[in-house]
């Protein structure tokens, strides 16, 4: 389990209280002034994760900022994930990577770039690395409440969040949860929203998952890229988007699928008709199958993804 350290009321105003590995994590400055030569902050609340079984790397984030899936996820598979934030360095995503793949560990990485940063204390930054190994970093600047959260396969953090109680609800949800990444990526952005979220409201969020030949066609390391670049309820619209995702590129379990008798047959050409694909039904529906995007959920025609057959009916 993750330990989340509490301020003394004896810290001090602007102590550097920053620790790196599992387990442990970095407090919040109690300075809250912007600096005046900085940039908007990327006031977000992320986890970098991995499922080491399944051979995935991701992020989830939520944020009142514009688009932050530019600037906050960045994961490789077999390599790592990363989150960078506050008054963001988005080098530390390609760099940090970088040092990911000459076989740094997470710790290792987090104190390389921050140690070459002359504006770290304005900075925060999440890594897992190839073996689940986390770090967090949150600069003796960020505005508070900011801090983090570390474990096996996941660093949680957050900044100008309502409460510390945010990152608390990210970490317990991804010790609790199973199931697929993303989902579980998911279910720790709602419970960070619930616990408060960031104090300044919603605007965007993004999930990040890659897998090595796991994505479209299984020809890309991209298993899901989502993002909401400015919505009132942004992780509500990720929700969607990602049930949009899945009924185009999810798989469903071979054993699932239906076989096409005479009667399915007879089903399809009709319906197909209908919607005006005429001839061979293999070739009509292979037509039809690649107009609405469900290509990836096709095989022939001697068996039909069940999910196919629901849009088809409802298009038809």
């Amino acid at each position: 389990m993750a330990r989340r350290e509490r301020e003394s009321d004896t810290t001090p105003r602007n102590a550097d209280s920053r620790t790196t590995g599992f387990g442990r994590v970095r407090r919040q400055s109690r300075r809250t002034l912007q600096p005046a030569s900085q940039a908007t902050p990327v006031t977000t609340y992320s986890i970098a994760a991995c499922d080491l079984e399944a051979g995935q790397w991701g992020v989830g984030t939520q944020s009142k900022f514009l688009a932050v899936g530019s600037v906050v996820p960045w994961a490789e598979p077999e390599v790592g994930a990363i989150a960078t934030q506050a008054y963001a360095n988005p080098r530390y995503g390609p760099e940090g990577l970088s040092l990911l793949r000459e076989g740094l560990s997470a710790e290792e990485v987090v104190e390389r770039l921050t140690s070459a940063d002359e504006g770290r204390d304005h900075r925060q930054l999440g890594i897992v690395d190839r073996e689940g190994r986390s770090a967090s970093f949150t600069g003796a600047e960020c505005l508070e409440w900011a801090g983090g959260r570390t474990g096996p396969c996941y660093a949680a953090q957050g900044n100008i969040l309502v409460s510390a109680e945010t990152v608390d609800a990210i970490a317990e949800t991804f010790e609790s949860s199973s199931g697929p990444l993303v989902e579980r990526l998911m279910a720790c952005l709602d419970a960070a929203q619930a616990a408060g979220g960031d104090r300044r409201g919603q605007q965007s969020a993004a999930l990040l998952v890659v897998e090595q030949d796991g994505g479209y066609a299984k020809l890309s390391d991209t298993v899901v890229e989502l993002r909401v670049e400015d919505h009132e309820r942004p992780l509500e619209e990720l929700r969607r988007l990602y049930r949009l995702h899945e009924s185009l590129f999810g798989e469903t379990p071979r054993e699932e699928w239906l076989t096409v008798d005479g009667a399915l047959a007879n089903e399809l050409r009709e319906r197909l008709a209908k919607l005006g694909y005429d001839g061979d039904l293999e070739d009509a529906f292979n037509r039809w199958a690649g107009n609405v995007n469900l290509e990836e959920r096709v095989d022939g025609i001697e068996e039909i993804d069940p999910v196919v057959l629901e849009e088809l009916r409802e298009l038809s």
